[in-house]
């Protein structure tokens, strides 16, 4: 999403949920102006916080690095399927949680809908054409509609989401699960933008990846800590989201981001919580990030993994309103819960308790799945 689609929606959420849970939000523009966020006073109780909120964006490489036809999508579509087909991730992918890779196959029956629709019109154009135009001159209002009902298609996917999917997913598979250069670059810059924030006298610097950002941020903060600019001191927090990692890390080419999950979650400089939930199908529920990766470290210390539980922290009104809403609930840790409990993303956030603090003591959801998604080899 745009990075002012995030700042609204806590904007929104958190108000929501401050009223809900008795806590107080002012939310302002951030007051250095170099980048994108916002900043948050809070009064939890009477105790008071201020919070900056920077989004970390890289959106724009996914979109610059796609053909944004229709043509160059069905490409994409060709080679996503491809790359998870021949290596077979796809199947080792629905062994461990058939949800998201389902979700994860939506774009692709999507688009090819819409491809046979645009046939079947198409088709159809033809042989009305055909009664009255020679062949070749009846193919052309044929292909006319053709196109015409994939462009409608695209024109709509705001609310389809087939082509916004199907990039994401391609811009991963692209390269087998290695990170391009371009990447790289922003992951090196992400880096760099944390490591100056350390250098404050911020009491907590916390990293939030949500669904396929889980990836990026485990390796931000992998390269921070391998650079020796973290400290065990408590300070730096990795907080990750309704998290897709298997869709990556299973890929062949993926031993960056596989090696800096095994790296990461042995450092003591990070306190590491992860959180997803079963209701949400678009991402690999309570399957511990790091163990699915086919990482093992001797010395591991993180992450935590642990519940949003929707069932308890949505009421069945609520749960009612969300169903079949796949792409909502993939966003709802960034939400209000109307009966919160423990994960409460604005208290995380905005409150007084660091991330180590909120969830000391806590074990692991007891339905954490370590089974491994990525082929021996």
């Amino acid at each position: 999403m745009p990075p002012r689609r995030y700042r609204e929606l806590y904007r929104r959420e958190g108000a929501e949920q401050a009223r809900i849970a008795g806590y107080h939000l002012t939310i302002g523009p951030r007051r250095d102006g170099t980048s994108f966020g916002w900043t948050v006073q809070g009064d939890f109780a009477g105790r008071r916080t201020e919070t900056e909120f920077e989004v970390l964006v890289w959106a724009d490489l996914v979109q610059a690095s796609m053909g944004r036809s229709i043509a160059a999508t069905y490409w994409q579509l060709a080679r996503t399927a491809w790359a998870y087909l021949a290596s077979g991730a796809l199947i080792r992918l629905m062994r461990l949680r058939r949800g998201p890779v389902l979700a994860a196959l939506y774009p692709v029956a999507m688009l090819l809908a819409q491809g046979l629709a645009a046939l079947a019109l198409g088709a159809l154009t033809f042989r009305v054409a055909a009664l009255a135009l020679p062949g070749w001159a009846a193919a052309v209002p044929a292909l006319a509609v053709g196109w015409a009902v994939l462009a409608a298609f695209e024109r709509h996917d705001n609310r389809l989401f087939a082509y916004y999917l199907m990039h994401d997913y391609a811009f991963s598979a692209r390269h087998g699960g290695a990170y391009p250069a371009m990447l790289e670059a922003r992951i090196a810059a992400f880096a760099d933008r944390v490591a100056r924030a350390l250098q404050g006298d911020a009491d907590e610097v916390l990293v939030v990846g949500h669904s396929s950002g889980a990836c990026l941020a485990v390796s931000v903060l992998a390269d921070l800590v391998r650079s020796g600019r973290a400290h065990a001191d408590g300070r730096l927090a990795l907080l990750t989201l309704g998290h897709v990692v298997p869709m990556v890390a299973s890929l062949p080419r993926a031993d960056r981001l596989r090696a800096d999950l095994g790296y990461l979650a042995t450092r003591p400089e990070v306190d590491w919580v992860d959180v997803t939930a079963p209701g949400d199908a678009c991402c690999f529920a309570l399957c511990d990030p790091v163990a699915v990766a086919g990482q093992h470290p001797a010395a591991r210390r993180g992450p935590l993994v642990l519940s949003a539980a929707f069932s308890r922290t949505l009421s069945p009104e609520r749960q009612q309103a969300l169903k079949g809403r796949w792409f909502r609930l993939h966003f709802q840790y960034l939400c209000a819960f109307d009966r919160p409990g423990p994960y409460d993303y604005f208290a995380i956030t905005a409150g007084p308790l660091s991330l180590s603090q909120r969830f000391a003591g806590r074990s692991h959801s007891p339905a954490r799945i370590t089974r491994s998604a990525v082929s021996a080899r």
